[in-house]
């Protein structure tokens, strides 16, 4: 078995609309997980903009600009700390100006930008407490999943409601990922109840580390985060998780135990279908 150890950091973050505040945040959080020996740093959803749409448009970068503000701060932190930052998602320009991707960047330890993750799965939903989201209506959907070499080890990318769709994690897990990352803005309502156990099965079935980054608190238009930010081992434990607060945890992740796991019970290769 190979021994690799990568700490990693899993951010929580109360975004807002103010983009500069966000980023002078994420600079804060980043050096903490950086000081704290984290090699590998993951935001959550909505990390450096969380407001109306119209706002979110406004924001909009092209993947691959590092003259925009928000990848620009994005590579320069990496490139400072000296660590990779997954950060998912920002509004992506595409093709409708009026319909950015939810995107997830990947950057390397020095600032370049590795590969980006477009949201496949958009969050349309009436929830029980009255309110309405419909992602679709403003942002235009990705279509492939994505893996990237990150740190030395294989990294699938997913975001948020993403989570809820496991046939996206067979696909990752089929080429290769070790690990995967689940930045978020979970409501409350749907958190108190899924976050965990979702993460968890994910874990499980994947046999894989879990990475879930994760906003936390009150924001604009009357959303309220869960939180609950944390990295699940492949046997589906809660190594790290943070409490009530903005912040991080770290954890560190070992591909000897990943891939004990991967023998002891070689579901994986059992698959049928």
């Amino acid at each position: 078995m190979t021994s690799q150890k990568l700490r990693v950091a899993a951010v929580q973050l109360n975004s807002q609309e103010d983009v500069d505040q966000n980023l002078r945040a994420i600079r804060d959080v980043v050096a903490g997980a950086a000081a704290a020996g984290a090699r590998l740093v993951v935001l959550p959803e909505n990390f450096a903009y969380f407001g109306a749409d119209v706002g979110r448009r406004s924001v909009a970068e092209r993947s691959g600009d590092l003259r925009a503000p928000i990848q620009a701060t994005l590579s320069e932190l990496a490139r400072e700390q000296r660590v990779a930052i997954i950060a998912g998602g920002f509004p992506e320009l595409g093709p409708d100006a009026q319909r950015p991707y939810n995107t997830c960047l990947v950057f390397a330890a020095t600032g370049e930008l590795v590969t980006h993750y477009r949201k496949v799965h958009l969050f349309d939903v009436q929830l029980p407490d009255g309110t309405e989201l419909c992602e679709s209506r403003d942002t235009e959907p990705g279509s492939e999943p994505v893996v990237a070499d990150v740190a030395e080890f294989r990294v699938g990318l997913s975001i948020c409601y993403d989570l809820r769709f496991p046939e996206l994690y067979r696909a990752l897990v089929s080429r290769g990922a070790e690990v995967l990352v689940v930045p978020a803005a979970f409501t409350l309502l749907t958190g108190k109840d899924h976050w965990h156990a979702l993460l968890r099965a994910r874990a499980i079935e994947s046999q894989s580390y879990v990475i879930a980054a994760a906003q936390w608190g009150k924001h604009p238009r009357g959303r309220t985060t869960y939180g609950h930010a944390l990295v699940v081992d492949p046997w589906g434990t809660i190594i790290a998780e943070c409490s009530d607060r903005v912040g991080f945890v770290t954890a560190e992740i070992d591909r000897a135990y990943l891939e004990e796991v991967r023998t002891r019970l070689p579901s994986l290769k059992h698959r049928r279908l």
